[in-house]
């Protein structure tokens, strides 16, 4: 049996303002392609389906899309809701869609309804079966009653949510061999729970620790964006593409799990190809138009940040005549006079009259004083504000 774990779809994003619905579109093939090429019998995606509660038309028919097309290249599909996901609109029509093989765990009801696959006879020779569990984000002040936990906290709704599935699996055991596979949209951490500490928090974002997913033959984890590996059996998967530049140096892909009937035999990374690369750029205006080692952020979306003391003049223009794919540019002067780096309420309080306040304005905003002409404007700004007040 093969799994291929993805998360983090977020169909619908834009990145700093530019559409991803296509980059997107180009990722769906390469799924395709893979579960072709690969045999893959069931795709995994752990949450975050969509990158938000109400996504457009044309996010939905994407989805819809590519659910045919998976399973039509003959694998079964399992996913759950994220926190980006509107659980009760992802989980629409779930039954139905069950019955074209798109198994959606969205309700807090589900979490002990498998996906029960068979995987033939084990080395002991009992009947081996694979069961496929789903765990949507658990938000717990909305899902504590419901499992029964006093406490409101990631912890003990997970423990809730894990320890339902592990009854679940012990249910079945009488006479075959049960390997689990565990969807989860969370934030997991390395750490063993006790009783004396029970909810982690890094950040300020709730976390839970690794060992409550112990005993589960895989955990395919959804919710952070990098794909890393937690612990052999524990593993994100990371999102498809890259949707912020903090995500410059990932590499993007899934995870690809074999199992047998004796259980988990492989797991091997998958790469996606990027429809477009990042860079991110620091330096003067003046050394990112001219060093040539820079030729490979040409073609790519770029985060600039210019330290050049003053700030240039039609920065980003010339930025993108280099660089066309500049999306963000932000300033961190460098070597400045004392001056420029004092605050804009220090300059009011040495401001003489209204032209040095607007000339004080101007300085901290730009890191540079003033000119003749930029006075002479200003000057002439406010002589027609004082006339115009004089006259009413």
């Amino acid at each position: 049996m093969r799994l291929l774990h993805t998360s983090d779809w977020h169909l619908g994003r834009s990145f700093h303002g530019v559409g991803m619905l296509d980059a997107q579109r180009a990722f769906v093939d390469q799924l395709v392609a893979m579960v072709e090429r690969a045999g893959i019998d069931v795709v995994l995606i752990a949450g975050d389906v969509y990158d938000r509660a109400l996504p457009g038309v044309d996010v939905v028919h994407l989805l819809d899309d590519a659910l045919v097309r998976l399973t039509s290249a003959g694998a079964k599909v399992v996913l759950t809701s994220g926190n980006h996901d509107s659980a009760i609109r992802l989980g629409f029509a779930s039954r139905l869609l069950e019955r074209g093989g798109v198994h959606v765990r969205t309700k807090v009801s589900e979490l002990d309804e498998p996906l029960l696959l068979p995987l033939g006879t084990d080395a002991a020779g009992d009947e081996a079966i694979l069961a496929l569990y789903g765990i949507p984000w658990l938000e717990p002040r909305l899902v504590a009653d419901q499992l029964g936990v006093e406490t409101a906290s990631h912890f003990e709704v997970t423990r809730a949510a894990t320890g339902r599935i592990r009854a679940d699996i012990a249910r079945r055991t009488g006479g075959a061999t049960i390997h689990s596979v565990v969807l989860a949209h969370t934030f997991a951490s390395g750490g063993i729970s006790s009783d004396s500490e029970r909810d982690l928090s890094i950040g300020g974002v709730g976390a839970v620790p690794l060992d409550l997913f112990d005993g589960f033959s895989y955990t395919a984890l959804g919710h952070l964006h990098g794909r890393q590996a937690l612990s052999d059996r524990v593993r994100y998967s990371g999102s498809p593409l890259a949707y912020s530049f903090s995500e410059a140096t990932h590499r993007k892909g899934a995870w690809l799990v074999d199992l047998g009937p004796d259980g988990v035999t492989s797991v091997q990374e998958v790469v996606w190809d990027a429809p477009r690369t990042l860079a991110v750029l620091r330096g003067t205006l003046d050394e990112l138009l001219e060093d040539p080692g820079h030729a490979g952020a040409e073609a790519a979306y770029c985060q600039v940040t210019l330290t050049d003391a003053q700030r240039p003049l039609r920065a980003m223009d010339r930025l993108r005549a280099r660089f066309p794919g500049t999306l963000v540019l932000a300033f961190d002067p460098q070597g400045g006079s004392d001056t420029a780096q004092a605050s804009y309420s220090s300059r009011l309080a040495d401001a003489p009259d209204d032209l040095a306040v607007c000339c004080g304005f101007l300085e901290h905003v730009r890191g540079r004083s003033a000119d003749q002409v930029e006075k002479a404007a200003l000057a002439a700004a406010l002589e027609n504000v004082r006339l115009l007040e004089a006259s009413r």
